[in-house]
């Protein structure tokens, strides 16, 4: 079974991107913030990774740099996935390391086929 690491710091978002995934037939483990997702990065090594963007601490967008520059975890693919919708906020997060993004809200599907995407 495929591992798929979510961080996101806003429970119901967390809830409904977990369930999503277990529904599809994906283990999941949840992070609240980016360096408990570091953590949880090095422990399970997640198939994917699936991180909001704005959180307290680090932003997503520094947990895309930070994944990418550590040999453990530079092969990792990340999905952001975050209301932030603006061209430029995508191709930055492209830009820090990101396979695929997702804006807010999104269906099911979307979510799926992004992270089989990354997976392909």
């Amino acid at each position: 079974m495929q591992t798929i690491l979510v961080v996101d710091d806003t429970p119901s978002e967390l809830a409904l991107i977990t369930n999503f995934l277990k529904e599809s037939g994906f283990s999941v483990v949840v992070a609240t913030d980016a360096k408990e997702a570091l953590t949880k990065a090095a422990d399970h090594k997640p198939d994917v990774v699936i991180t909001d963007v704005v959180m307290p601490g680090m932003s997503g967008f520094e947990l895309c740099r930070t994944l990418k520059k550590n040999e453990a975890t530079k092969n990792m693919p990340i999905v952001v996935c975050t209301s932030k919708n603006q061209e430029l906020d995508r191709l930055w997060g492209m830009k820090q390391g990101a396979n695929a993004y997702v804006t807010k809200p999104f269906t099911q599907e979307e979510l799926l086929r992004a992270v089989k995407s990354v997976m392909a």
